[in-house]
């Protein structure tokens, strides 16, 4: 992801989570820590026909990752792009050598945890009241070695992944 990918970015994050959308200021305050020597992020959007699809972003610090966020256009759900998305990320822990990897999951949303099930994710706990305003419970989910998920996919055609 680049910082002329933030606007339409912002349009995806506002459809998909109208509650608790993240803000302008949060992707730049990301974005300035995938760049560099010292980069702590990665965060990759989808594209197809010129349009952003879909975006995921991992944070990597002491030997863990913690995917923050994925989406998907609601026409792009059941594609395969979400698990494509994943895996870009569960590489990215790679190459931050990365020995496990983290992630909420709102305990309402059961196609995201199908998705990070079928990678090997498992459920540790949960964080009340984690999603506001709406006050939703989060699902903590963790990955004990991204190297080698259960379900490694290659690509959707015609979709382009690119950081």
């Amino acid at each position: 992801m680049r910082w002329w990918d933030i606007d339409p970015v912002l349009v995806l994050e506002k459809d998909l989570f109208p509650e608790d959308a993240w803000s302008r200021g949060m992707f730049w305050s990301e974005l300035a820590h995938s760049r560099g020597p010292q980069a702590t992020r990665r965060y990759v959007v989808a594209e197809e026909n010129g349009r952003i699809v879909g975006y995921a972003g991992l944070v990597a610090s002491g030997g863990q990752g913690d995917i923050q966020t994925i989406a998907v256009a609601r026409d792009h759900w059941g594609t395969g792009l979400g698990a494509r998305l994943l895996t870009e990320l569960l590489r990215a822990a790679t190459a931050f050598e990365c020995s496990e990897v983290m992630l909420e999951c709102r305990v309402d949303n059961v196609r995201a945890q199908r998705l990070y099930e079928r990678f090997g994710f498992e459920p540790i706990g949960f964080r009340r009241g984690y999603y506001q305003p709406g006050n939703v419970d989060a699902l903590v989910m963790r990955l004990s070695d991204p190297a080698t998920p259960r379900n490694p996919v290659n690509g959707v055609q015609g979709t382009e992944t690119h950081g």
